[in-house]
């Protein structure tokens, strides 16, 4: 090969790394296709993969915040009602003094209505405590609450009150918060079928590989939370029973005297056990919400070192690029200068 030739081939030669360098340093990549990185492929998809996967957990992590700060608002609503209700029996309602059942009475019904809907919270058109029945209320009928067949059960049975019965009226209407059948419950369907809502696992997201944190509540039944005292064993249904309890009362039941006041007292109860759950479902919930977040940290401080590492593997170091840049063009135009020369070299010149 004579000179001009191995000129040429090294002028092509530069040519070709001088295009490759324009381009790394037009774009901080060290290829255009996952090809170019040579032995380095393997190491980058799996990092590649180990960011998408992060990403995701933290972008189900935040649709799950979301839902469980909406659940807060709703639960602490529903644990001021049962502490108002409590409070105002213990200090206002009693069988001497008569006026004091009116408005009660009156305050129930509506609360009622509005303990229906706050079961029936939603976010993004999911309903929030109807367990994986995300399309359909767990309260069917919320404005239809007073006047339910639950409600009617316990009003029947608050009509015979007397002053020596109250045992058997608690009772009653225990059993009716209680009642799981269909006519009868006010939850849905299928919040109350031991096969679907009422037997399937409570919500959960999942955090890293391997790792899921629970915060599904269910209208029907605690969800961490524990009832006591005077309860049906769920918070929902006691807070229910307690208003549907109050709202039947009459002046009749009032004149009973001592049979009236053993009712107030077990309502006294039933809404404190109601107050007591929620306060401890709350506060669980919120201890989920922090464990989310630290997670949510804890992915971004992965994904963060994951990505240093990526780019160590497909982004070219800058300075270095446009260095190598510099040298190579300086190179080619001496190149093409040497190469020019010598194709006007003629034999009177070079004599």
């Amino acid at each position: 090969m004579d000179l001009i030739s191995r000129l040429n081939t090294e002028a092509t030669l530069l040519r070709a790394r001088f295009e490759v360098l324009s381009r790394q340093s037009s774009n901080g990549l060290k290829g255009t296709s996952l090809s170019d990185l040579g032995t380095d492929l393997p190491r980058t998809v799996d990092l590649q993969n180990s960011i998408k996967r992060n990403e995701t957990y933290s972008r189900t992590m935040d649709q799950a915040g979301a839902r469980m700060s909406v659940m807060q608002t709703a639960l602490s609503r529903l644990s001021a009602i049962a502490t108002e209700f409590r409070a105002e029996i213990s200090t206002a309602l009693s069988s001497s003094n008569t006026n004091s059942l009116v408005t009660v009475q009156s305050r129930a019904k509506a609360a009622l209505k509005e303990v229906g809907q706050l079961l029936n919270t939603q976010l993004n058109g999911e309903y929030l405590f109807g367990g994986s029945d995300l399309a359909n209320p767990p309260i069917p009928d919320p404005d239809g609450l007073p006047t339910s067949t639950m409600a009617n059960t316990i009003a029947t049975a608050v009509t015979g009150l007397t002053n020596a019965n109250a045992t058997a009226v608690n009772a009653a209407t225990l059993a009716a918060a209680q009642d799981t059948s269909a006519g009868n419950s006010v939850f849905s369907a299928f919040l109350e079928d031991p096969a679907q809502g009422a037997g399937e696992a409570r919500r959960s997201v999942p955090v890293s590989d391997g790792e899921r944190m629970t915060y599904g509540i269910k209208a029907n039944a605690n969800g961490s939370a524990n009832s006591t005292g005077d309860t049906t064993g769920s918070w929902a249904r006691d807070l229910l029973r307690g208003l549907m309890t109050l709202s039947s009362l009459t002046d009749t039941q009032m004149q009973q005297g001592q049979g009236f006041d053993a009712v107030a007292d077990s309502l006294r109860n039933i809404f404190k056990s109601a107050e007591s759950a929620l306060a401890e479902e709350t506060g669980s919930l919120g201890a989920v919400q922090k464990q989310v977040e630290a997670a949510k940290t804890r992915q971004s401080d992965i994904n963060t070192q994951l990505t240093g590492q990526l780019s160590g593997l497909t982004e070219v170091d800058m300075a270095t690029t446009l260095t190598r840049l510099q040298a190579t063009q300086t190179q080619l135009e001496a190149s093409y200068r040497i190469t020019a020369s010598l194709a006007n070299l003629t034999l009177t010149k070079f004599l």
